[in-house]
């Protein structure tokens, strides 16, 4: 389904919402939960604490759906209401929950593979695993920002109205966390 159909069958169902249709609500929470998670648990790090933030996201979502002005614009603001809950789980915790998975090259079995396509992999997963650390390392506010251009696909636009931020902002930001990664991958 492309982006605007989907935004359009979401402003309907965001309509029905507001007009008391539980079975409506049940359809837009049945076709947002998995997108709310996955976005809590790249913003968390720790998939059980992210589903726990997107249940209470969900709470103020039934509660705020009826002060939804724009009804196309339910992803942003969905969206915002999850880095908001992440971000006061994030206060709640003192000290950081994020883990990152040690490889065990000596467990890995090599199910024939040569030993130069081991090496690329070890490397490969090796990167992947640098720069995970490296994005946890960033402030929630830019852990956030990549996760909804990269892993959610909003536009700038939509980003800028999740965060709160201009448009120009949202641009700049991205530009910037770019070569920070860049710099944290080369160091």
């Amino acid at each position: 389904m492309g982006k605007q159909l989907e935004q359009v069958v979401d402003a309907m169902l965001v309509l029905r919402c507001q007009a008391g249709d539980t079975a409506a609500f049940d359809r837009i929470a049945g076709r947002w939960q998995g997108r709310l998670v996955a976005h809590a648990a790249r913003l968390l790090g720790d998939r059980d604490a992210a589903a726990e933030a997107a249940q209470e996201a969900w709470l103020a979502i039934v509660r705020g759906i009826h002060r939804l002005d724009d009804p196309a614009r339910f992803a942003p603001w969905a969206y915002r209401i999850v880095r908001h809950k992440c971000t006061d789980r994030l206060r709640r915790v003192t000290r950081s929950r994020a883990r990152e998975t040690e490889l065990d090259a000596d467990a890995s079995e090599d199910h024939g593979q040569s030993a130069e396509v081991r090496v690329q992999e070890r490397d490969r997963a090796a990167a992947v695993a640098h720069l995970r650390g490296a994005i946890r390392e960033l402030p929630a506010e830019h852990r956030t920002l990549l996760s909804l251009f990269y892993f959610q696909n909003l536009s700038v636009a939509e980003i800028a109205e999740a965060m709160g931020i201009p448009p120009g902002t949202v641009k700049s930001r991205l530009f910037h966390l770019r070569a920070r990664l860049r710099t944290m991958m080369e160091e």
